[in-house]
């Protein structure tokens, strides 16, 4: 792309957290033109316009916004037992970024990171973008809210549901496997997972188009046990032979994606652990 022609322009929100940061580093490397709302002194990978602002200040998204061919909104609040910030963060900080949208930028592409977490988790066939969702717990009812704000703004849209996310030697799967072991999780409980790398890969494919008006599950190809992951990363877990009650739950359909051409590239996290991914 023309890096003078900001028509092309896509604005990145949440960069410098686990995943925005990874995946912008991608964008830039795929030459794109990137700009990310920042707060001030945080750091951003070398080629990317640094827009200070927060989505909670409605002030400061207008020239976040300004003349972007593309909003890719990856702000949000997970690891807190702060709910009041969460619900700020995730629903109320999306609305502010949609209404800015809206009068500044009501052309453009606006694509949001959603979260597998959002399926019932006694559901009974691998959670589905058609499936009702009315999770309780603060982080996926609030982005549930975020996608029906979204879904309803008149905005070109589209959400993406993520798997587990991880590789890049984020730790994710570490502490994951760490905490469910300590909750007595069933080691054949299958988790759908995404690598980072693939994050990416479905993001370049949304800025195409193909996924506008869409929910879409991206997952990688092969849900794999808690047990097999915690042994590929080195986590202590106990086995079991008893009967594993809910099968789908932590699974995801990835069809839909596969249909609209996603194809990961981490197809699994062996081979993730294979090629010194994770």
């Amino acid at each position: 792309m023309n890096k003078s022609d900001k028509s092309h322009e896509i604005l990145v929100t949440g960069g410098t957290g686990l995943v925005g940061s990874r995946l912008l580093k991608r964008l830039v490397e795929a030459g794109i033109d990137c700009r990310a709302l920042v707060r001030p002194g945080k750091e951003l990978p070398d080629g990317v316009t640094a827009i200070e602002g927060d989505i909670l200040d409605p002030e400061s998204l207008a020239a976040a916004v300004e003349g972007v061919s593309a909003i890719i909104h990856f702000a949000a609040v997970f690891r807190t037992t702060d709910e009041d910030q969460i619900w700020r963060v995730n629903r109320h900080g999306t609305h502010n970024l949609i209404e800015a949208v809206k009068s500044h930028a009501p052309g453009a592409r606006f694509i949001m990171a959603s979260t597998s977490n959002v399926y019932d988790p006694d559901i009974s066939h691998p959670g589905r973008e058609d499936d009702p969702v009315t999770p309780t717990l603060a982080y996926p009812a609030s982005k549930v809210e975020a996608e029906n704000e979204l879904r309803k703004s008149g905005l070109n849209w589209s959400v993406l549901r993520l798997a587990f996310v991880y590789g890049d030697k984020d730790g994710h799967l570490e502490s994951a496997t760490g905490q469910l072991a300590g909750m007595h999780w069933h080691p054949a409980q299958r988790m759908s997972l995404i690598h980072h790398q693939d994050i990416a890969t479905a993001v370049e494919l949304a800025l195409t188009g193909v996924m506008d008006g869409r929910i879409v599950n991206i997952t990688d190809d092969a849900p794999t046990t808690i047990y097999e992951i915690a042994k590929i990363v080195g986590v202590s877990y106990e086995p079991s032979a008893e009967p594993l009650t809910n099968p789908w739950k932590l699974h995801m359909d990835g069809t839909l994606a596969r249909s609209l051409g996603f194809q990961p590239k981490v197809s699994t996290v062996y081979q993730a652990s294979r090629e010194g991914a994770l």
